[in-house]
């Protein structure tokens, strides 16, 4: 599996690169800034980038916007927002389209690396890795949605697994519960929110965060 980094702490940067070497993973570039993404994309077409969101030339938001950009123009490429910020805005912009191949995680939350390397392995496969403090603040961002008032303290639990892009097997087992008790609270959640069901967990993940996020009605 082939990555490209987009860090301008060097020593993050080269944590990054040791890290996934070490694991089988070959890094075809690491590179500081926006503008040096992007090239590499193009150059390199990998599996999957890993991008933090505060690069130069203003340490705000110059990441997070290019990974929207890459999705735009190469989505073929899975991106993964490694950051210690949430930027709900351009979250929300990240994941509106489609939440195939992409991800994003919070560096200081993220204690195992197993657990890191999966995400990872999971957004270049076309999965969905969300830090569950990045789906709170988009819960939070759109509470003024119909519907999200009326779920149960268990089915917010639900949702905010589901949005994560666990599967109902993933939440039986995160929750400890039977699959069919997910199945109801998942069709009641559906229901309350005037969502379609589907067996995707690809599109049930789009059609929660569209939702929380303030988008509306799934198309």
């Amino acid at each position: 599996m082939r990555v490209v980094i987009a860090e301008d702490a060097a020593m993050m940067r080269e944590g990054l690169v040791r890290l996934l070497t070490d694991r089988g993973f070959e890094v075809s570039a690491a590179v500081a800034d926006p503008d040096a993404l992007r090239s590499a994309i193009a150059a390199d077409k990998p599996d999957v980038a890993i991008i933090d969101i505060r690069m130069p030339p203003t340490h705000t938001d110059e990441g997070l916007r290019a990974a929207i950009d890459i999705r735009r123009d190469h989505p073929d490429v899975g991106v993964l927002v490694f950051s210690q910020y949430v930027e709900t805005r351009y979250a929300t912009r990240l994941l509106a389209d489609r939440p195939t191949g992409v991800g994003y995680l919070l560096k200081d939350r993220v204690a195992d690396v197993a657990d890191f390397v999966d995400a990872l392995t999971r957004v270049a496969s076309g999965g969905t890795a969300l830090d569950p403090e990045v789906v709170g603040h988009l819960m939070r961002a759109g509470q003024q949605t119909a519907g999200l008032a009326s779920l149960t303290p268990r089915e917010r639990e639900v949702l905010a697994l589901m949005a994560e892009g666990r599967s109902n097997a993933g939440i039986a087992a995160a929750l400890v519960i039977t699959p069919g008790v997910v199945e109801k609270h998942v069709a009641n959640i559906f229901a309350k929110l005037g969502l379609p069901a589907s067996d995707s967990d690809n599109r049930r993940v789009l059609a929660v965060l569209r939702h929380v996020s303030g988008g509306g009605r799934a198309r």
